[in-house]
């Protein structure tokens, strides 16, 4: 899920960053101290929204640069338990499929990709359902449930998803599935409305 969180910290500018306007000058050292960094409580931290400050440097002696407070916002992600969540199959491997999520991967094991027996073909980078012959591939776009979350500062955050769900898995399965459906209702109705004709 995005958001946007209110944060305060206080922001080094040495001498050289002098001059400039202040907010655009703070607003460039919070980009490379936060942006793409991941937080364990806020999530993946996209972008620094809007800088503002009292404009009352201090000074520590011994060291030239000026300090200033800021509060800024964020733009975070952090996927929840549960939720739903469209990407993009951006790695096949023979355990399972990467999605990317926005500015985070996750993981759908190949045991949660479909109910159908998978054939992993290492040549294609894809995999095969034994009996209705769909494949998923990179490139593929997906929609599956969030059923794991364990965000570390490093990278080895790890979110588990699931496609194995009513209204989850390859765009294309999902319309093949809601077609099939929709015949099967039509076939019940027509059944019925000859049931009273005789």
């Amino acid at each position: 899920m995005y958001q946007i969180v209110e944060i305060e910290d206080t922001v080094r500018v040495i001498p050289d960053k002098f001059g400039g306007k202040l907010e655009e000058t703070l607003q460039q050292i919070l980009a490379e101290k936060y942006e793409s960094k991941l937080d364990r409580d806020l999530g993946a931290i996209v972008s620094i929204l809007g800088v503002t400050t009292d404009g009352i440097g201090k000074v520590i002696p011994g060291d030239g640069a000026a300090f200033y407070n800021a509060t800024f916002k964020v733009l975070t992600y952090k996927p929840e338990l549960q939720e739903v969540v469209d990407g993009e199959v951006i790695e096949v491997v023979e355990f399972g499929i990467f999605i990317r999520l926005g500015p985070l991967d996750g993981l759908v094991h190949v045991s949660q990709i479909t109910d159908d027996y998978l054939n992993y073909d290492e040549k294609g980078s894809r995999f095969v359902g034994k009996e209705s012959k769909k494949t998923i591939s990179q490139g593929d776009l997906v929609r599956a449930r969030v059923v794991t979350i364990s965000l570390k500062k490093s990278k080895e955050n790890k979110i588990g998803l699931t496609m194995r769900q009513p209204g989850l898995g390859k765009y294309g399965w999902m319309d093949e599935k809601e077609k099939k459906t929709e015949k099967s209702d039509n076939k019940k109705k027509d059944d019925k409305k000859k049931g009273k004709k005789k």
